[in-house]
């Protein structure tokens, strides 16, 4: 919450073992800032079928469902609503990359159109934005999904997308519109950031 990546209870995350073919998805009306093994429910990721009895799934659990349907190789994914990531969607400007750590951590940067929350539609959007290999999608007028093989670099990569949507912001207040980083630096070897 202090680094504005959340707000109130919006938000939710999952995490999976790898190559698992269930999930643990933040439950309905989760805070983030709160968490404990009762947040978090398991859910089958073939047909979306909740594997214990109590708490409901968040109500964008498809959203992850989704993703991990289309990325076998994602084991966390993190649903944020960034507060400057959200400005720039909302004005229409694209998020530049403007250091090394955006760059290698983020690559690139999709957006989805707007959906409304909780549809089915949000998580197809996603999925097929982070298909070719994107672990940031940016869902229009809703938040962002940051994806990676663990929690810690989904949050990571979280926080360096709020910095650079913050970045650029601030560039755009200055009139001095920023160029992004040239990524011709990046290797094959560093592909798994």
């Amino acid at each position: 919450m202090q680094a504005g990546l959340v707000v109130g209870s919006g938000g939710n995350l999952s995490a999976r073992a790898p190559d698992a073919d269930e999930c643990w998805v933040t439950a309905a009306g989760t805070w983030l800032d709160r968490l404990d093994r009762g947040s978090f429910v398991r859910v089958r990721i073939m047909d979306g079928a909740a594997l214990d009895n109590g708490a409901a799934p968040s109500s964008e659990f498809a959203l992850h469902l989704a993703t991990y349907r289309a990325r076998p190789d994602v084991n966390a994914i993190v649903h944020l609503h960034p507060q400057s990531v959200l400005l720039l969607d909302a004005i229409g400007a694209p998020i530049v990359l403007a250091t090394t750590d955006h760059a290698f951590y983020l690559r690139r940067v999709a957006t989805t159109p707007f959906v409304p929350p909780g549809l089915p539609e949000v998580g197809t959007l996603a999925a097929e934005a982070c298909a070719d290999g994107t672990n940031c999608v940016v869902l229009s007028r809703h938040g962002c999904s940051v994806i990676a093989d663990s929690v810690e670099l989904a949050h990571k990569r979280a926080f360096y997308l709020e910095e650079a949507a913050r970045l650029t912001y601030h560039a755009l207040l200055l009139g001095r519109p920023l160029d992004p980083l040239p990524t011709d630096w990046l290797h094959a070897d560093n592909a798994t950031a």
